[in-house]
């Protein structure tokens, strides 16, 4: 089952009837996620595709015993969507949506932070336990099914180039997860660290983090503390200019804080496994995890 859930998924995606809920809904389906319906307030009764809408994340758990949601509602009115998900006890909540202000995603945090969820971004690609479910928006195909390393990245098309790399080199993964590049988010490096050390079928981890804050630091320290398995960790925008934001809005680098040569100084120094160069994941993979 992967980590972070213990039984089969039941999906419903919250912002359905828009156009990139409704496409990516269909891609999950089409790769064997149980999506059991959407959310669209005052829409409720209607249907889409093949799935019936609610007017709330209660009404539609109720009628479909779902326990995931995937979120694709408008920045203004996302955290409120996270919180309606936590208070109606979906267990794993997925926010796609990017653009989200920080102050309504700190409300939201401290919401949902006494609650039994897990919520994965926002303005991340999501969750893949590969050849059982995917929520969110990578390309199913290129991942392995079987194991066993486990992938955790700030960077959405950075996840995907380092999937793609290890399947390639024969390495199958056991989840993917996608935690987002904004500053405030749900889940960080070290939930997702500590979920693959605790987990039978993983066997290593590969690590993309990005210059900007000091959460590559803080999860170095943890695994050199913790980790019983090997890590390979890269880190992206190392050439960017001090001061300058790239991509990301936590991908900033001020004066010192958040480097990239001092998460990569991290990483040395907590025995990571550095790989400089994203096209040479692949061979360092067969160097660390055979």
């Amino acid at each position: 089952m992967g980590i972070f859930t213990n039984e089969p998924i039941r999906l419903i995606v919250q912002g359905i009837t828009g156009k990139d809920g409704l496409f990516h809904a269909q891609k999950c389906a089409e790769y064997g996620t149980n999506v059991v319906g959407g959310v669209t307030p005052g829409k409720g009764g209607e249907s889409i595709d093949r799935w019936p809408i609610y007017n709330s994340v209660r009404e539609a758990k109720a009628a479909t015993k779902a326990n995931a949601t995937m979120i694709f509602v408008p920045p203004a009115n996302a955290a409120d969507a996270v919180m309606e998900a936590a208070d109606a006890g979906i267990g794993l909540i997925v926010c796609i949506t990017e653009g989200i202000p920080i102050m309504d995603l700190m409300r939201a945090k401290r919401y949902i932070a006494d609650k039994p969820v897990r919520l994965i971004g926002p303005n991340c690609p999501g969750i893949i336990t590969p050849g059982e479910f995917k929520i969110g928006i990578m390309p199913g195909f290129i991942h392995k099914p079987g194991g066993p390393i486990g992938v955790v990245s700030r960077s959405g098309t950075l996840t995907y180039e380092s999937v793609f790399a290890l399947t390639n080199a024969g390495f199958g993964q056991t989840t993917c997860v996608g935690i987002g590049g904004d500053p405030v988010k749900g889940t960080d490096f070290i939930d997702v660290l500590q979920a693959f050390n605790e987990d039978r079928a993983t066997e290593g981890i590969v690590m993309v983090g990005e210059i900007g804050g000091d959460n590559e630091e803080k999860a170095a320290a943890w695994i050199k503390a913790n980790m019983k398995k090997p890590v390979v960790g890269f880190i992206a925008g190392i050439t960017a200019p001090p001061g300058r934001r790239m991509g990301h809005a936590g991908a900033i680098v001020n004066g010192n804080s958040g480097t990239g040569k001092g998460k990569l100084d991290a990483f040395r120094e907590n025995g990571i496994v550095v790989c400089e160069n994203l096209g040479d994941l692949g061979a360092i993979a067969k160097q660390t995890f055979t």
